[in-house]
């Protein structure tokens, strides 16, 4: 493909640039002749065509075939923008609709390299309909469990980008490509071209990725490898304790009030997974085997085996561990976790959260998952939104989810509100709740109230040892409940919020580490 200062790609050289070596193999659809001057007598438009033609080589404004990406086989579709700006008329319809088809008949992944300015005014409504037989494939082909990915080029607007563009599941644009649905000539004089380009795409949640050219194969290959299409993919794996450096946190750090410290009566070494003998021990067992639940806080084993680490003693201490800075947080367990990570930007509503960290990855043995993991702050209605839209993707797909909780509670500004707090956090349990692909939860430190369970699965969540989960923060309950400062970690104690408590109560299956 030309670099960003020669002219543009053509449809071929794109499709060239994915597919190597491998090769291309070209489809037609059945023709269909058009009227003279086509379906509104447009003058000059059969010439207008004719010329085209001749510049580009292309019959159409579409080149649509089969092809194999790295080492997955998929059904592409590229445009010619120098056949009269890449717009789509009838012809190009019938070409759209059947690469849809033929990737739903062959069960392939659609890869759409995509560059239009939009719908063919010389055709009238007859091509501004085409836009709904492009949705009507769409729909088709996700019905079937099928992936869809959109390599944005320069430029892609109008219909073409408000259909094939941001229609798809994985949304990816060229440096510098115009992108948007307004084009360079329809919009307001003074409006930002940044707003109208790849990078202004990305900043507002509407694009996954800006990739370099030279790094465009590499990079759908893996996700042509993570969307699939699968078939009974196993769970998420629990992932394995990571361990924070330096020293515990001192007595009461992290709560609102300095007294009750200490670790508890019977602290030290617990009892074996699942057993417990201190007063209110519990039944629960750590992931990777060996922890104890006595109230007094035994010591449990890593999930992959290690150092055996404390549980705590006291609601207090629980919280303190949990908002310890020096515990490992979302990016440590994600690079851990995974081989390859491929995130998926934004909400596709124009905002993000960078709170909260969505996509899918490969783990080392290939297996592909889901993410969504909360990284310690608030989490905004972006970040809900986005948490819905990956786990709905993964579930359609038939991928495994993996999400890891880790917020005081959802964001409770005043902008928060307004941008649909409520209604973001409830599409989130709902999301959830409607998977029937398998969701497994760890929570990792904080588990603050709906904001963080919108994110637990119902009948697989493990909780670290290092974190609690509550109805409500401890500080929050005492000011309710109009008690003094100093009986903040008596009310943590009455939640019950330790790692053990949660075991015991039945919201939580293991400890881990």
């Amino acid at each position: 493909m030309p670099d960003a200062d020669s002219a543009r790609a053509t449809a071929r050289e794109a499709i060239a640039l994915l597919t190597g070596a491998a090769g291309f193999t070209e489809h037609r659809p059945p023709p269909r002749p058009l009227p003279p001057d086509g379906p509104l007598g447009w003058a000059g438009y059969d010439a207008a065509r004719e010329r085209a033609s001749a510049r580009t080589g292309e019959e159409e404004s579409v080149v649509y075939g089969t092809g194999v990406v790295g080492d997955r086989p998929c059904a592409l579709l590229s445009f010619e923008f120098g056949f009269l700006g890449g717009s789509l008329g009838r012809n190009t319809g019938d070409r759209l609709a059947a690469a849809y088809e033929l990737a739903l008949t062959r069960r392939l992944p659609l890869l759409a390299l995509v560059a239009t300015g939009g719908s063919r005014m010389q055709e009238g409504m007859v091509a501004l309909a085409q836009l709904q037989r492009v949705a009507a494939a769409s729909t088709r082909l996700r019905a079937a469990g099928l992936p869809q990915i959109a390599v944005v080029r320069d430029p892609t607007t109008g219909g073409g980008w408000a259909t094939v563009g941001a229609g798809a599941d994985v949304v990816l644009a060229l440096p510098g490509a115009q992108v948007g649905f307004a084009g360079s000539r329809v919009r307001p004089p003074d409006a930002d071209p940044y707003a109208y380009s790849a990078e202004g795409q990305f900043a507002a949640g509407q694009v996954d990725a800006v990739v370099p050219a030279d790094e465009l194969a590499a990079t759908v290959t893996q996700w042509l490898r993570a969307l699939g299409p699968h078939e009974d993919l196993p769970a998420a794996p629990v992932p394995r304790a990571l361990s924070a450096a330096g020293p515990e946190p001192t007595a009461g750090a992290g709560m609102g009030s300095t007294a009750g410290t200490g670790t508890g009566a019977g602290a030290g070494t617990g009892s074996t997974a699942g057993t417990g003998t201190g007063a209110g021990a519990g039944t629960g067992s750590t992931a990777g085997g060996g922890a104890g639940s006595t109230a007094g806080g035994g010591a449990g084993s890593t999930a992959g085996g290690g150092a055996v680490a404390p549980l705590p003693g006291t609601g207090r201490e629980a919280v303190a561990r949990a908002r310890d800075p020096r515990r490992p947080r979302a990016e440590a367990y994600l690079a851990d976790y995974f081989a390859v990570r491929l995130p998926l930007h934004g909400d596709r509503s124009g905002a993000t959260d960078p709170g909260l960290l969505c996509g899918l990855g490969l783990r080392a043995d290939g297996q592909p998952v889901a993410y969504v993991a909360q990284c310690g702050t608030p989490t905004r209605p972006a970040g809900y939104r986005a948490a819905a839209r990956t786990v709905r993707l993964a579930d359609r797909l038939g991928v495994p989810v993996l999400t890891l909780v880790d917020t005081p509670g959802a964001a409770n500004d005043a902008e928060a509100e307004r941008a649909g707090a409520g209604a973001a956090i409830a599409d989130t349990f709902a999301a959830i709740a409607a998977a029937r692909v398998p969701v497994t939860t760890l929570v990792i430190g904080e588990g603050g109230s709906g904001g963080a369970l919108a994110l637990a699965a119902p009948d697989n969540t493990h909780v670290k040892v290092d974190s609690y989960f509550s109805v409500i923060a401890p500080e929050l309950a005492a000011a309710i409940l109009k008690r003094p400062p100093s009986e903040t970690g008596a009310t943590a104690d009455q939640l019950r919020l330790r790692p053990q408590d949660l075991v015991e109560l039945g919201f939580a299956l293991s400890i881990v580490g």
